[in-house]
């Protein structure tokens, strides 16, 4: 096999284990309405199982992360996998809300591994212009979860009840285990990893937070990643209930928008000449402006059209600002690459899972919510950005 092609195949593994957060959110999307009235619950309870794969995906990098940097990559990668398998598997079998907001938690605890440790084996192979241009590929191969992920699930709701969403996340993680023993090599030397008791490997956390600007960093992708999540949240009942599409309609739409994070997250890279703190505050700056628009259109009553136009504009924004600040900080420090990476995934999903339930306690009658929550977030990391 040549070069060219063992490296595509590494990226689009990669690139498929670090979207364990979109494909373990996004394929079961189009069925939120149906487990809602399975589960005789309302919008807020619903979207709980949101919260908990993401809290679940927030505190298992913590875990996968230091682990990583003391045994390596790959044995936290393929434990991790094989977990969130059994996990999805179970919760297919589920009747109670209260477990399956358990088993979502646990789900996102396992396949934390995914995003914590494709971010750190990049780290491992690459630093400064070209870490950001890996990371924009890796982000454009997680982008196509998003395109495909919701189209596969409205489809699948169409012929089968939402329980066969979590089947197919089932065979997913036990496929992706195979993927993982026979594409990915340990990047890991053992004479870089960490030494002593295990326990002593999490206090790099503490070390990393001495770096300067790097606990300010950590915040501002925690935000950016809030945004997104606010939108995800919102977008089902946005377009399902507000504007009366079919989930199969809402799918082709989630999926346009899929393509926008997939063009943001290669912007980084075509725009080398400039610097990425002033990329990263452009793209704050377009945040703010599109979410004050949508705040106009929820009170003078946008057709479907332009607000989809707005948020599709506002995913691509994402996309460049979520591939911005995770090289800026994975670039400030060469060693703990897997410590780094599990403090990025903590205030994403922190963030993200913060997001879900705040936008849905607020009704779903309207995108107010949303665009509110994306305008605090935007304002917050502008300010952060330009702290010293």
């Amino acid at each position: 096999m040549s070069e060219t092609h063992h490296r595509l195949r590494f990226i689009l593994i990669l690139g498929t284990l670090s979207a364990t957060g979109p494909l373990s959110i996004d394929l079961y999307l189009p069925a939120l309405p149906q487990m809602m009235r399975q589960f005789q619950t309302n919008a807020s309870a619903i979207q709980l199982s949101l919260t908990a794969c993401l809290l679940g995906l927030a505190f298992g990098q913590l875990i996968a992360g230091p682990l990583s940097d003391h045994y390596g990559r790959k044995k936290p990668l393929m434990i991790g996998f094989l977990a969130f398998g059994i996990a999805s598997f179970l919760i297919a079998l589920t009747h109670s809300i209260v477990m399956l907001i358990i088993l979502r938690f646990i789900q996102g605890l396992a396949g934390a591994s995914g995003q914590v440790l494709s971010r750190a084996v990049a780290r491992d192979l690459f630093s400064g212009h070209a870490l950001t241009n890996f990371y924009a590929v890796l982000n454009a191969v997680n982008g196509l979860f998003p395109i495909l992920a919701p189209i596969i699930g409205g489809y699948m709701i169409k012929f089968v009840p939402w329980q066969g969403v979590f089947v197919l996340l089932g065979i997913i993680g036990v496929l992706l285990v195979g993927l993982i023993i026979v594409g990915i090599p340990e990047t890991l030397a053992t004479k870089d990893r960490l030494t002593g008791p295990i326990f002593s490997t999490f206090k790099s956390f503490g070390d990393l937070m001495k770096v300067p600007g790097f606990t300010r960093n950590i915040a501002i992708t925690g935000v950016v990643y809030g945004s997104l999540f606010s939108y995800i949240s919102a977008s089902t009942f946005i377009y399902q209930q507000l504007f009366h599409l079919s989930a199969q309609s809402f799918s082709l739409i989630y999926a346009l928008n899929g393509l926008g994070i997939v063009i943001g997250s290669g912007l980084p890279s075509r725009l080398n000449n400039v610097p990425e703190k002033k990329q990263l505050r452009v793209g704050l700056m377009l945040v703010i402006i599109d979410s004050l628009a949508l705040l106009a259109g929820s009170l003078t009553h946008f057709s479907l059209l332009v607000v989809a136009t707005l948020l599709w504009l506002l995913v691509l924004c994402i996309g460049m600002l979520l591939t911005l600040t995770t090289s800026i900080i994975m670039n400030q420090t060469a060693k703990n690459a897997g410590s780094a990476s599990a403090l990025v995934g903590l205030s994403q999903n922190a963030f993200g899972g913060i997001s879900s339930p705040l936008v849905g306690l607020f009704g779903t009658a309207s995108y107010a919510p949303m665009a509110g929550l994306v305008l605090i977030y935007g304002l917050s990391a502008l300010g952060l950005s330009r702290t010293k």
